[in-house]
């Protein structure tokens, strides 16, 4: 892996999913994370950038504003039926500013696999790596 380039994954936790966004920045870190989210209910790549909606968040604390950024997230995709599959996302001091593109569900196109209910502080983190790269991370309960 290029210690320059962006990726989200999965990590291992006995009861609920870990999301991990890495990236050069908390907020490409953020965007990262986010697209995780997408990849435990469907395969991101499988849905179109059609639709975009703002998000906002606040929070002093950069651990606490990427479990807000989170919960923001996985509200938009429950209240408006949406799936995401492009983040931008924007931090400047205490405020998060962002943008989430994707479409509404199709059940035989994308086959959500599950529901996420919410990001948790298990195993919360936010911070930079030795080797400059960013990385936000945390469990969410499915």
């Amino acid at each position: 892996m290029n210690a320059t380039s962006a990726y989200w994954e999965h990590f291992e936790h006995s009861a609920d999913i870990g999301v991990r966004g890495v990236g050069r920045s908390p907020a490409e870190a953020f965007e990262q994370a986010a697209l995780a989210l997408t990849a435990i209910v469907t395969d991101p790549d499988s849905v179109a950038a059609r639709t975009r909606v703002p998000i906002e968040c606040q929070e002093a604390d950069l651990e606490l504003l990427f479990v807000d950024w989170l919960n923001a997230v996985i509200y938009e995709m429950a209240t408006r039926q949406l799936l995401f599959a492009r983040y931008t996302v924007r931090i400047d001091g205490p405020l998060l500013k962002a943008e989430a593109q994707g479409e509404p569900i199709e059940l035989q196109r994308h086959r959500p696999v599950v529901e996420i209910k919410g990001a948790t502080y298990t195993e919360l983190k936010v911070q930079q790596r030795p080797d400059g790269l960013w990385i936000a991370q945390c469990v969410v309960d499915v």
